[in-house]
């Protein structure tokens, strides 16, 4: 037996959708397949979201296809799981994890034309990051010795050191000039864009 798990029929009016989907309800019926209504419906294409994907339309009514906001949720949940500080491992291994999952989900949604999102993916990810190592680091005097391990200027590791503000608070500033993009680049945190 065959059959369509997911499948989308795109056609020009509301009532064409509505004779469509009667008729596939009926060729269906033939064959013993059900519908699944609760995933069903006659609706604008724009805003439905198809296997991760949703069509937008741009400023201009250009039509683009971007990546649906259930898989962006579960994709930062996902990195939110891998960089946890709690799960007491070593930044190598949480950039292993990253190398795991980013690339195949980037690979995924290659076809996705809103690409402008990448960017401030990348950047919350190396956040994340920076957070975790300064949870690790715990205290000043170990946060200001690693700062420093990695060439910082000795003010920038004292005002890092001396932030009191929590730390996802504190990974962004001044931080941001030791632990920066191309840092973490180094170190084979995968990029999305």
């Amino acid at each position: 037996m065959r059959y369509a798990d997911d499948c989308n029929v795109y056609v020009k009016s509301r009532r064409a959708g509505e004779r469509v989907l009667q008729g596939l309800h009926t060729q269906y019926a033939k064959l013993r397949l059900k519908v699944n209504e609760s995933k069903t419906a006659v609706a604008p294409a724009h805003g439905r979201k198809f296997l991760g994907y949703r069509l937008v339309r741009s400023a201009r009514g250009v039509v683009k296809l971007g990546v649906a906001k259930e898989a962006f949720k579960r994709f930062e949940e996902r990195i939110r799981a891998i960089t946890r500080a709690a799960r007491g491992r070593s930044l190598t291994q949480v950039v292993d994890d990253l190398r795991g999952y980013v690339p195949g989900w980037r690979a995924y949604f290659k076809l996705v034309d809103t690409t402008s999102v990448w960017a401030p993916l990348d950047g919350w990810i190396c956040r994340r990051l920076r957070s975790l190592l300064l949870r690790q680091w715990r205290h000043g005097t170990r946060i200001y010795d690693a700062l420093r391990a990695l060439g910082a200027d000795a003010d920038v590791a004292a005002k890092v050191a001396s932030l009191r503000r929590g730390y996802w608070a504190s990974s962004v500033g001044p931080i941001n000039v030791v632990l920066t993009r191309a840092y973490f680049d180094s170190i084979g945190v995968p990029r999305l864009s």
